[in-house]
């Protein structure tokens, strides 16, 4: 989760800075408006994207994982994930604040609501206009035109003309949506960036569409010759915003952009091009399948490619990895068999009794001292027995120590052998300290009755988080 809304932030900073180092400065307002719409949905849907032919041709990530053990904490229970210990408290938290969000969006309708009550209204045949007391206030909201009776007679009707176009172009509806995107993602800051990009764009299309119409010395003057209130509502068109002022007489000065600067938008293309192929590479298994324990043939078969790239980085491999690893790096000719998993092609190429089988896809998984029925059965019964293991002999006065605070995760990877034997113990942790710890507490498994593949002994792969909690 906090993977996915890392990649959203940063794909939507790369979109804003594409708008701003290479289109914000261009007369292209229809095309650019375009841009300040698809882009934050675009950043928010392409960290879920995986096209299959690039993952085909990245290596994937193959983890085979018990459930993670929690030490150190109140409780001994299993997780399926380490997510799972702050999930539900980020969860509450984003509701918390969408709940608060809501809650503001609601009241800037009511105070939009209010004015128009208090109010002296006029229909027209394209708008409403509501005169507002003893104020200078001047904005437009959807097909309603709030002037504030302060203002000149003079200036009025260059507002009135103004906010009109933002009433023909729909500008509202955009304000608007990204207000509601502001809901959902209250904490993200580029929500907020690109709704104030949005809200600058509407003022350069509609100064340059009555500046077309009049007099554009004059409708600098209009815009400087009186210093008006700003309503603070995120999702009108507010005519008179001091800070936007010289950055719309500055753009009505622009001459129009040629027509080859067009091909800025083409950067969109590697861009997105970029974030895809980042995604298909990166893209972490979903929670519902990093928390089951059993996984089918297909799924652990996709993943082995990062599983090889991963021994590599080691630098040492067992034959059964390079041969797996030949597999997949081996170029086909024609005539040559097709496998249709990794699986089968290690299950030709070697013995079976060196074979090491992942855990998921075993016949007959190892069984622990005292476990019995059929594989599911025996899963669980592993699973909780290794928990309570590990909670038992794990040294938790290494966290005083080492001062260690917080959440410290470890990753044990190792084998049961086909003679039941606990081999291969490898850890990763944040100390070397907690890593030697999990893995002596690993190597004192008890002797497992061994797993059988194709009515033989095999050994067995495993991948076990252990959660080390401190106070």
């Amino acid at each position: 989760m906090i993977h996915s809304i890392i990649q959203i932030l940063i794909f939507q900073i790369l979109f804003l800075a594409v708008y701003d180092l290479f289109l914000k400065k261009e007369t292209f307002f229809g095309l650019n408006r375009i841009f300040l719409l698809l882009t934050p949905i675009l950043g928010c849907v392409l960290p879920f994207v995986s096209i299959g032919f690039i993952q085909q041709n990245i290596p994937q990530e193959y983890i085979v994982e018990l459930p993670a053990v929690i030490i150190g904490g109140n409780t001994s229970d299993t997780i399926t994930s380490g997510t799972s210990l702050w999930l539900p408290s980020f969860f509450n938290f984003w509701l918390m604040g969408i709940s608060v969000s809501a809650l503001f969006f609601f009241w800037k309708l009511y105070k939009i609501v209010k004015l128009r009550f208090t109010g002296i209204k006029q229909n027209f045949q394209d708008f409403k206009l509501v005169i507002l007391p003893k104020t200078d206030t001047a904005f437009s909201f959807f097909n309603t035109i709030f002037l504030g009776e302060r203002i000149s007679e003079e200036n009025k009707a260059s507002i009135i003309a103004h906010e009109k176009i933002h009433i023909q172009q729909s500008h509202s509806i955009d304000l608007l949506f990204f207000e509601i995107l502001r809901i959902f993602f209250w904490f993200n800051p580029m929500v907020y960036l690109f709704q104030y990009r949005m809200a600058t764009l509407h003022e350069y299309i509609a100064d340059a569409k009555i500046a077309a119409e009049k007099d554009k010395k004059q409708y600098y003057q209009n815009l400087l010759s009186e210093v008006f209130q700003t309503q603070k509502i995120s999702f009108i068109n507010t005519f008179f915003n001091q800070s936007l002022i010289k950055k719309r007489i500055s753009m009505l000065q622009k001459s129009k952009s040629r027509k080859t600067a067009q091909l800025k938008y083409l950067l969109l293309v590697p861009t997105i091009c970029g974030m895809l192929i980042y995604t298909s590479c990166s893209n972490d298994p979903k929670p519902e399948e990093t928390q089951t324990e059993l996984q089918s043939d297909s799924e652990v078969m996709t993943k082995i490619n990062e599983l090889a790239e991963a021994i590599m980085k080691k630098g040492t491999m067992t034959p059964e990895e390079e041969k797996a690893l030949k597999l997949l790096t081996t170029e086909a000719q024609p005539g040559d068999k097709v496998y249709t998993s990794v699986q089968e092609y290690l299950d030709e190429n070697k013995a079976d009794d060196e074979a090491d089988i992942p855990f998921a896809v075993i016949e007959k998984v190892p069984a622990y001292p005292g476990c019995s029925g059929d594989n599911e059965a025996m899963k669980l019964c592993m699973s909780q027995k290794i928990a309570n293991f590990v909670n038992a002999n794990f040294n938790i006065k290494l966290g005083d120590e080492l001062n260690l605070s917080g959440i410290q995760r470890i990753a044990v990877k190792f084998k049961i052998d086909k003679d039941g034997n606990i081999v291969d113990v490898r850890a990763r942790a944040p100390k070397p300290e907690l890593e030697a710890e999990a893995i002596r507490v690993v190597q004192k498994l008890p002797q497992m009755q061994p797993g059988e593949q194709k009515g033989k002994k095999v050994g067995v792969l495993y991948s076990l988080p252990i959660i080390f909690e401190l106070k």
